[in-house]
């Protein structure tokens, strides 16, 4: 299925159009110190678990773009209604697209597999599944209201502007929300640990005096674990694969770095059936390695300090490290514990398919960078 980028609106003249590329975020290890990141302070909200949306509306024209500036809207009618309904006549918004289910407790988590399956080609599909599992959409950033563009103010005035346009919505009612926020870092600590339970992922952290970037880094991330997403660059069969039973060993990963795709580690620890599932699933992706980004290191064959795949190192002496290149097209969101220089230290955890993702936006600078310390220190404290 193809998707083109969301470019222009239907009978539409807003004071900001697209494409809009939203502002992102970095990873750090615990809630900031508001006074070390900005004059004014930072504002604290919940981390949505959904899919990234900018929300335009004017009048009953509406349109929601993903994260990559693709076109959303045919896959949740729903929103567009409940956008006519319960949103200002004309504004630009940045929120989040998520389903939220009750559990057998009766309480309500976000469930993002369910998400998923809400991106289907048939319109038959889409209709039945906004029925059974509609969708809710979350506002946490304005981006323009009325004649009025809002992308040049700090965070604080567009927030004042946010709950006041949207002051009418309650949480109970429709299908339209404004996330709550603070400034209280005591508070953001304790949102991290309680709203894990209903299946949100940790905390944002946004300068208050900070203009709107567009794709620019300059909010920070508070995860319950450190998380990527990676590109699947290529996958090695497992020991026990056979040609009449062929499985899946491992995943090679790799990341965008001065628009180079690099080898960042692999991910494995796949049960059986999941191997074979997985091996006939990648094969429309195969390509001869000639066509692969990572075509030109067929040359080395003895160990190198760039720890290409597919080659020798002082550890893997006489193992088979040969490799099925993949178009690097589908993205992977992994967790991973810690890395050592370019590469994860140890095996990935696949997550999930991050289908909302271009390959090309999966960059380096989505890592948590530790903070460096010298060995010796820690010998010599």
């Amino acid at each position: 299925m193809s998707v083109g980028v969301l470019t222009s609106l239907r009978c539409v003249d807003l004071p900001v159009m697209p494409p809009v590329r939203p502002m992102l975020a970095k990873a750090v290890s615990g809630v900031p110190d508001p006074a070390k990141h900005d004059p004014l302070g930072l504002s604290f909200e919940p981390k949505w678990d959904g899919f990234r949306c900018i929300l335009f509306k004017d009048g009953d024209e509406v349109e929601l773009a993903s994260r990559n500036t693709k076109p959303l809207t045919r896959y949740f009618p729903e929103l567009v209604e409940a956008a006519r309904a319960e949103l200002p006549e004309r504004c630009v918004l940045d929120g989040e697209i998520f389903v939220a289910l009750d559990g057998d407790d009766g309480k309500g988590r976000l469930q993002f597999e369910v998400l998923q399956e809400r991106i289907h080609p048939a319109v038959s599909r889409i209709t039945l599944l906004s029925e059974q599992t509609p969708a809710d959409f979350v506002a946490f950033d304005l981006l323009a209201l009325g004649d009025e563009s809002y992308v040049d103010r700090p965070f604080a005035e567009r927030r004042a502007a946010l709950e006041e346009a949207l002051a009418h919505l309650g949480a109970d009612t429709g299908r339209c929300h404004l996330t709550r926020t603070s400034t209280d870092p005591a508070v953001a600590e304790e949102w991290f640990h309680q709203f894990e339970g209903a299946g949100l992922d940790g905390v944002v952290a946004k300068p208050l005096s900070a203009p709107y970037a567009e794709n620019a880094r300059t909010m920070l991330k508070i995860k319950h674990e450190r998380t990527a997403d990676v590109v699947l660059a290529g996958y090695r069969e497992h020991k026990t694969s056979t040609p009449g039973n062929p499985l899946i060993g491992s995943l090679l990963l790799g990341l965008y770095a001065d628009g180079e795709l690099q080898h960042i580690g692999v991910s494995a620890s796949f049960t059986a059936a999941r191997r074979a599932e997985l091996w006939h699933e990648l094969q429309p992706l195969v390509v001869p390695i000639e066509e692969h980004p990572w075509g030109r290191w067929q040359e080395f064959l003895v160990a190198n300090p760039g720890r290409q795949p597919g080659t020798q190192s002082r550890w893997s002496q006489g193992k088979d490290l040969s490799f099925t290149p993949l178009r690097p097209e589908r993205v992977i969101e992994v967790k991973y514990d810690a890395m050592e220089g370019s590469r994860f230290r140890h095996t990935a955890h696949f997550k999930r398919w991050r289908e909302d993702r271009d390959p090309e936006s999966c960059g380096y600078d989505q890592l948590e960078q530790p903070v460096k310390y010298d060995l010796a220190d820690v010998l010599g404290g």
